[in-house]
């Protein structure tokens, strides 16, 4: 959790309560369920590590593989939702897990964003409901991510 702790230095200690009690409760609930396996790519279909620690805050582990990830999140910084949608179907592949099983994810969280500690806590949260459907509803999916229907 050290990128965040770097991102609560100088809030004060209201706003640091407060987000600290959103993480706590996506930890709580994810604690007794399964770590979902998940691929990170670009919309070349390259693994990216960009992500990596809000996937295992929100209850996933990544993937060496695309082929043994339950999810596959396409997430590049700079490309919108629209750009994804555009260009992420010429290169999903039939034999993917996840494609099978409709759990391809596209997601834009950094177009014209800083990073403040506020949006990270909010992207573990989107995470967390990408991956665990049932059991979160935080209310970003069609603003920031997308499940994508292959």
């Amino acid at each position: 959790m050290s990128f965040l702790n770097d991102l609560f230095i100088g809030l004060d200690a209201a706003q640091q309560e407060e987000l600290q009690e959103r993480l706590d409760l996506v930890e709580h609930k994810i604690k007794f369920m399964d770590k979902m396996p998940v691929a990170c790519l670009d919309a070349a279909n390259n693994l990216n590590y960009l992500l990596a620690e809000e996937i295992a805050l929100a209850g996933g582990m990544l993937e060496a593989g695309i082929l043994g990830a339950a999810f596959v999140i396409y997430y590049e910084p700079g490309k919108t939702l629209t750009d994804l949608m555009r260009e992420v179907p010429a290169v999903l592949n039939a034999e993917w897990q996840a494609v099978k099983n409709n759990r391809i994810i596209l997601l834009n969280d950094d177009v014209n964003r800083v990073r403040t500690a506020e949006n990270a806590v909010a992207l573990i949260e989107d995470i967390a409901e990408m991956l665990h459907p049932g059991s979160f509803i935080f209310g970003h999916e069609g603003d920031k991510w997308i499940r994508f229907g292959a």
